[in-house]
This record gives structure tokens, sequence and C-alpha cells, in this order.
């Protein structure tokens, strides 16, 4: 027979694990949402293709964080969903599943004249193929100011001061009247800027930017984005397989297999003895909103580790072991 203090306990425990259960849910519902002050929110994002009844999965459950004002760089094999992911950022491809939001613009539940609006208003693009930003028949200045007037909203004498200023931004004046097949593929480019430029989009876009370029060219080009991103304060992400543009930003995030797998963070150091500036990279693995890591191919390489391994949770660290054995560790005296 149980006792009334028995009794009075298990109640008084379960109303203690209620009072706690409704106090993690107060939690949960009091802490800001994932990304809530990002400008880029890309949280499991999922795109799946179907061909000929087969299923390709180009984004498998991506996270991604951009800030605002932020210049950085995506790199990544071709086939790892880099630009599945650009193309979903532009508006110009919808997520199967997950959440994708740029500067509060739900990329999910837009609709048609909702997703004109934010291509136009929100978010600027550079392709790859210097020929498919500009209109052939069209000088660099009337290529800029045609945004300008779909858009509406400006007269024809700010229209004009904005594009002489973008062209002046970036070291191109001389080029207003001049059609693309007079310009250099650089010029080309940077006047492809200027027009991503002219509606002052939050985010820019480029897919590739120099990888018709010669090395000396794209740094040329590089240098527009940069000086676009530090007078303007436009957050700029760069799709790249080019290592010289990828080492000039502050945050470079590698995607594999459909998900972010590791990030570069660069900063510039200054010596206390000399006075003398140094940059340092680190390299970090990707840690997902589901706890999934992806660790290097050359690390798991040099240690054969496949299929499975060891983890260890240590006072600072977790340690990963390769299963040598291929058995599970036993448990003492077993």
């Amino acid at each position: 027979m149980t006792s009334s203090t028995e009794t009075e306990g298990t109640a008084r425990a379960a109303e203690t694990t209620l009072a706690e259960l409704e106090r993690r849910a107060a939690a949960r519902r009091d802490r800001p949402s994932y990304g809530h002050d990002a400008l880029i929110a890309c949280d499991r994002v999922v795109r799946i293709f179907t061909t000929d009844g087969v299923e390709v999965q180009a984004l498998q459950g991506l996270d991604l964080l951009v800030t605002e004002g932020e210049l950085m760089a995506l790199v990544g094999a071709s086939g790892s969903g880099k630009s599945t992911l650009m193309n979903i950022l532009a508006g110009l491809d919808v997520p199967t599943a997950g959440s994708a939001k740029v500067a509060g613009c739900d990329l999910l539940s837009m609709g048609p004249k909702e997703r004109l609006r934010y291509r136009r208003d929100v978010v600027g693009f550079v392709w790859q193929q210097t020929a498919r930003n500009l209109l052939p028949y069209l000088t660099a200045v009337q290529n800029i100011t045609l945004p300008m007037q779909l858009r509406g909203g400006k007269d024809k004498r700010e229209r004009a001061s904005r594009a002489e200023s973008l062209l002046a931004m970036l070291d191109i004046a001389d080029c207003r009247d001049r059609r693309p097949q007079q310009l250099s593929g650089g010029q080309q480019q940077r006047v492809a800027i200027a027009v991503a430029l002219a509606n002052n989009p939050s985010v820019l876009l480029a897919d590739e930017p120099t990888g018709e370029l010669d090395s000396a060219t794209g740094e040329q080009v590089f240098a527009a984005f940069r000086r676009a991103n530090e007078e303007l304060g436009t957050s700029i992400v760069i799709v790249t397989h080019d290592q010289a543009v990828a080492d000039e930003v502050r945050r470079t995030v590698a995607i594999r297999d459909g998900r972010t797998s590791s990030e570069v963070l660069r900063r510039t150091e200054v010596d206390a003895a000399t006075g003398q500036e140094s940059q340092v990279a680190r390299e970090y693995a990707m840690l997902d909103r589901a706890g999934r890591l992806q660790l290097p191919a050359d690390y798991t390489q040099a240690l054969g580790m496949e299929h499975r391994v060891l983890l260890e949770l240590e006072q600072d660290h977790i340690g990963v072991w390769p299963d040598a054995h291929g058995t599970a560790p036993k448990e003492p005296g077993e």
C-alpha cells in the first residue's frame, strides 16, 4: 500500500517535471529563429531534380548564413550544388524543401509577381558568359539605365546620373557610349556589374564572373566587386573556381555533396613587435543544424576512415578515431 508521503513526493516530482517542460518550451519559443539577423538565411534547403524517373538531390539539407554588407565566396567541385544554390538565391529556381530567405523575402512562398519584383529590386546577378549580361544593340550607359526604366520611379536625369556614377566608380567611364562588341571581356564584366547594381539591390550574386578572363583581367573585375561592396555596402556572393579570388575575401564557404562542408575565415593580424601586418587563414568544418559534420576527404583517406568511426568526448574536444578492427568498442569487462 502506498503511503501519503510517497504519493505527495510523486505529485511534487510530476509538478517539477511539468514546470521544467513548460520552462523549456517557453525558452524554445523565445529563442530567436535561425538566421533571424542574417541577410541570407538558408535552413536545411533541399533541391531534388527528376529526369526520366530518376531523382537527383542537388542540395541535401544545406545551411548558409550571410550577413549584411558581407563579401564572400562559394567554392566547390562541379556538381557540388553551388550553381543550384545560386539559382535559388537569384529567384530563378525554387527549393523542394527547407527554408530560404533573402532580405526578408521568402523564396519558397513567393508568387510570380513577387518573384519578378524580387529579381528586379532585391537581387542583382552577373553571369559567367560576358555576352549573356548585356544587350548587344545598346551602349554601356543604355544597358545600365534599362533596369531603372523597367522598375520606374526615376526620371531620365536621375537614371543618367546613377549610370554615370556607377561607370565612374568601376573605372569604366570612358566606355559609356560603346556597345558590348567594342569592349574587352573585363570591361564587359564591369559594365555587367554596373547593370546588376543599377537598382541598388540588397544582394549581388556572381556565378564564375572571372571564368572566361585571364588572371590580370580577373583581378580588375574582382577589384570592381570589392569597390561596390566597400562604397555601396552591397552584400556580394561570388561562386568561383579561381583560388586567387577565393583568397581575397574574408570568408570562403565550400560546398560538397549538396551541403556546406567547410569555411575558411581570414583576418589581418599586426605583429606587436614589428608592426607588420599579416593575413591569417583558418579552415573550419561546418556543423549543420542536424549535427552533421563532413570530414575532409584527405583526412579520412590518410587515416583509412570509411563507413564508421569511433567518437570520444573529452573535456574540451571530441576525438574521432578510425575503426581499425571494424567492430564497435567493447565495454570494460566484456
